[in-house]
């Protein structure tokens, strides 16, 4: 799991407001290391609408770089990930804002994906630092629309070519429609052999060498049946480096994500560059 969040020293995580205490006690874990371990936390403070709170989180959660795959304010309703690394997947993290005379109830409920561990005191400091981090009052609506324009801008996932492909290949399976939410404004720096480069219109594309799951000589659990092919839009100033590619030839490329395709199994990414 990502170190700057989930595994940060409690001491750089301390809750920001006295909602602290409550939420420590409203703390719970559930499930097991085998179905997938489970965390909540909730906080009730005064004067705070669900709009109010939806947006502040948007804003705590993109200032801690999670990935904020919906945001439905008016609703109470917001959905994030811990990003995903080269050596963890990522997972949803549900949040819920509710009201109850004046003041505002917000739940947040972790939900780590079978196999993933974390240790309990790090899952209940990370979940009462940003339940914490919540005002009411005019302070709190401040920060809403301030949170609402909020863009998370996490660090480039470092991740080989086979591996990002295996994975999306996985999340199309289960669910196409969060892939884009989940890579949106993402940066990708991505290692792999060249399939082949070619010029469409005034673009220059690369594209990875992903082998068909059945081309492969170990192949894992559970893995998707069809391969997911991986495609760089070279930036403007690449030219010179990509008409020296040949098929086979090992490279390093950062990209921003620009589309995905799940009828053509074809992620894209835009304003590639070469990485030494």
């Amino acid at each position: 799991m990502r170190g700057g969040l989930w595994l940060m020293s409690a001491a750089l995580l301390l809750p920001a407001t006295a909602h602290a205490a409550g939420c420590e006690e409203s703390f719970t874990k559930s499930g097991s290391f085998i179905s997938g371990l489970k965390f909540r936390a909730s906080v009730t403070v005064p004067d705070l609408t669900p709009a109010s709170a939806i947006g502040q989180m948007r804003g705590i959660a993109a200032g801690k770089g999670y990935d904020i795959l919906v945001a439905e304010a008016e609703d109470g309703s917001m959905l994030i990930e811990q990003p995903q690394t080269g050596k963890a997947r990522a997972f949803p993290i549900t949040i819920t804002a509710t009201s109850s005379g004046k003041s505002g109830m917000v739940e947040m409920e972790a939900k780590l994906r079978a196999g993933q561990s974390v240790g309990s005191d790090a899952a209940k400091t990370e979940l009462c630092a940003m339940l914490g981090a919540i005002k009411g009052g005019k302070a709190g609506l401040a920060a809403a629309n301030s949170g609402m324009k909020a863009v998370s801008n996490g660090a480039p996932l470092e991740i080989s070519a086979l591996s990002l492909s295996q994975q999306v290949s996985k999340d199309t399976e289960r669910n196409a429609a969060a892939i884009p939410l989940r890579y949106e404004n993402k940066s990708f720096i991505i290692d792999g052999l060249v399939e082949q480069a070619t010029k469409q219109g005034s673009d220059y594309i690369v594209t990875y060498k992903i082998p068909n799951p059945w081309e492969q000589a170990i192949r894992l659990p559970g893995e998707a049946k069809f391969k997911t092919d991986i495609g760089c839009v070279m930036a403007k100033g690449q030219a010179a480096f990509t008409l020296q590619l040949k098929p086979g030839k090992k490279v390093k490329l950062q990209g921003m994500f620009e589309a995905f395709d799940a009828r053509d199994h074809l992620l894209l990414l835009k304003d590639c560059r070469s990485v030494q």
